[in-house]
């Protein structure tokens, strides 16, 4: 039997180089969705019929007023100008200031991302843990009376929509069962304990559809893969059970899970704008919802390329991993 040097093909430059061409094809997908989608928002707010500079100063304002007012805010240029000037400011870390509060948009995103980062990383941590840990013991129990339940409760749980989730356990643990906070947020300063309950909730009711597609994959990819001759072959040799399923099996056989993974991170993203609202959690898609609301187009367009950003940095990260588990995948011993 020919032996394989395992050490020698992860460190070959084919193989140090994966990684880095994921991050670059992530990287080109990415600048024509900023560019696109950035542009769309300017293109939105130039079509709408209100006018910014009117609605600052009041109906008491003199047309001249309303001028001066649409100079300082730049819409007396060109919409494709205002763009590439935008952009430009952009590029340098200036969002530009909201038309009606007059606040830097930088300021506001930097003040309220630290809570949407929070409940989406705590979210997509409940759904990598409680869908990982639900997959892994449905292949192991395959056929059993744990497999068909973690699938009927997996398929139950990814119709749930986010907000009905959030109410449900606002209902029963904020209500029936007073143990945690229905809505609010403490910073960190506060206390880490304190903290984490006003998180929980959010996090949770944000998780469940990402964590019942997690095990769903991460049962079937690890289905087959017990069934391989490497992984029969790892009992015969006398290794622990425990052993095979969690370093041979699941690591071939997480790939689709952590794919799945990723394509939720965009949702969790997104979905935090109705999770915020109902826990009434200062975050950017509160701000989001406020400034769309209000016409307040700097702080949409802001918010938007810094939630793009978010995205931009994850999907490339699991590109990076998928690189790291494809060739455990495709081994053969």
């Amino acid at each position: 039997m020919t032996t394989i040097d395992l050490r020698d093909r992860a460190l070959s430059p084919a193989a140090l180089a994966r990684p880095f061409a994921a991050l670059g094809r992530a990287l080109l997908i990415a600048v024509p969705v900023l560019l696109v989608s950035t542009f769309i928002t300017f293109l939105l707010g130039g079509l709408t019929e209100q006018d910014p500079a009117s609605v600052v100063l009041g109906d008491s304002a003199t047309p001249a007023d309303v001028a001066r007012m649409r100079e300082v805010f730049g819409l007396d240029r060109p919409l494709l100008a205002r763009y590439a000037l935008w952009l430009w400011d952009a590029l340098h870390g200036d969002l530009g200031a909201s038309w009606f509060t007059r606040i830097p948009v930088a300021q506001s995103i930097a003040e309220r991302l630290p809570v949407s980062l929070s409940v989406a990383a705590g979210a997509l941590l409940i759904a990598a843990v409680l869908g990982g840990v639900s997959g892994v013991l449905a292949a192991v129990r395959q056929g059993g009376l744990l497999d068909r339940t973690v699938t009927v409760v997996t398929s139950v749980l990814a119709t749930v929509p986010g907000f009905v989730a959030a109410v449900a356990l606002i209902t029963v643990f904020a209500l029936l069962v007073p143990v945690l906070p229905a809505g609010g947020w403490a910073p960190p300063s506060a206390g880490l304990a304190t903290w984490a309950t006003f998180l929980v909730l959010p996090c949770v009711a944000l998780s469940l559809d990402a964590a019942a597609d997690v095990a769903r994959q991460l049962r079937t990819g690890m289905a087959d893969t017990l069934h391989e001759n490497y992984v029969v072959g790892a009992r015969v040799r006398g290794l622990p059970g425990w052993r095979v399923v969690l370093v041979h099996a699941l690591r071939n056989g997480a790939g689709p899970a952590v794919a799945v993974l990723g394509m939720h991170v965009p949702r969790l993203i997104g979905g935090a704008v109705i999770v915020e609202t109902v826990f009434a959690l200062p975050g950017v898609g509160e701000l989001t919802k406020t400034a769309a609301l209000g016409g307040d187009v700097p702080v949409v367009q802001g918010a938007l390329l810094v939630t793009i950003a978010v995205v931009l940095v994850s999907s490339a990260l699991v590109n990076v991993l998928l690189v790291k588990l494809r060739p455990a995948a495709r081994r053969e011993i």
